[in-house]
């Protein structure tokens, strides 16, 4: 009796774990910048079983210094959150500095053209997923967050949905730091560059509407920025959900913060009436 109530345990538990969250890596010849990038993609249990049903994707865009693999090691709880949401994940690669531009001065570094052209193209041929704006959505930390509000903003015909988690929504106080400089040319030399292409000088940019989440800490250094981001968006009549937690720009944060996001996400796509 005891041996077959553990060779029931042990099915159960296999079951289980093959209907988890599957993250598989992928590899994708960026056509404009010559070279192969990599991403991890998510995939709920429920695509496991019917991959035939269209789902939601969500684009997630790491911070400076990190990669493809940042979300999926620094963020296990991600994967619980797709099973939970039925969303599929991408954990996209944005280079260790690109700050998600297409570089004016260096002609190797367009992750603008590689995030809104090419990956989006490679996920929607090769996963079941909504091909249209309203069941995308794009979220990142830091440069990250700077990236999903600046490519969604400029791009609103391919994102219904972006968030932030504190993100640097405006690159011009901070010419020295993080290497944007060697993006954009030094901001003395180079202003226009700097105007063209912070986040929040986009806003005149959107053409259709976008459900926006941002969010940043008490103790932040971009707290100021995206403060600043919060009133010219209320000036301007853009809804947006915005949040001031206690917190620094610091793991601790986001690994909370992430929840409220995809959260906002899961309504965000269910309000849109999307079959999961």
């Amino acid at each position: 009796m005891r041996n077959q109530f553990n060779i029931i345990i042990f099915f159960i538990f296999t079951y289980n774990s093959l209907l988890a969250a599957k993250v598989e890596k992928i590899n994708v010849y960026s056509k404009s910048m010559q070279k192969n990038t990599s991403a991890y993609v998510i995939l709920p249990e429920k695509y496991q079983k019917d991959s035939n049903k269209k789902y939601p994707t969500l684009y997630l865009l790491h911070g400076f210094g990190g990669d493809y693999s940042s979300y999926p090691n620094d963020f296990p709880a991600v994967k619980k959150q797709a099973d939970d949401y039925n969303m599929v994940i991408i954990s996209a690669d944005g280079g260790y500095s690109s700050w998600y531009f297409d570089s004016p001065i260096d002609p190797k570094i367009k992750y603008e053209t590689y995030i809104t052209k090419e990956l989006i193209s490679y996920i929607d041929s090769s996963y079941s997923t909504i091909q249209n704006r309203t069941g995308r959505a794009i979220c990142g930390l830091s440069m990250g967050g700077h990236g999903a509000l600046y490519l969604s903003m400029r791009h609103s015909d391919l994102f219904g949905a972006a968030g932030s988690m504190s993100g640097g929504v405006d690159i011009r106080p901070f010419p020295k730091n993080w290497e944007i400089a060697s993006r954009l040319g030094g901001k003395d030399k180079f202003p226009l560059n700097w105007e063209k292409n912070t986040v929040i000088n986009q806003l005149d940019s959107i053409k259709d509407s976008i459900s926006f989440m941002i969010d940043c800490g008490t103790d932040d250094f971009f707290l100021e920025v995206n403060r600043q981001l919060h009133a010219k968006m209320l000036a301007k009549k853009i809804k947006h959900d915005y949040i001031e937690r206690p917190g620094g720009h610091e793991m601790g944060y986001w690994k909370n913060a992430i929840k409220y996001q995809l959260l906002f996400f899961d309504v965000y796509f269910k309000e849109a009436n999307l079959k999961q």
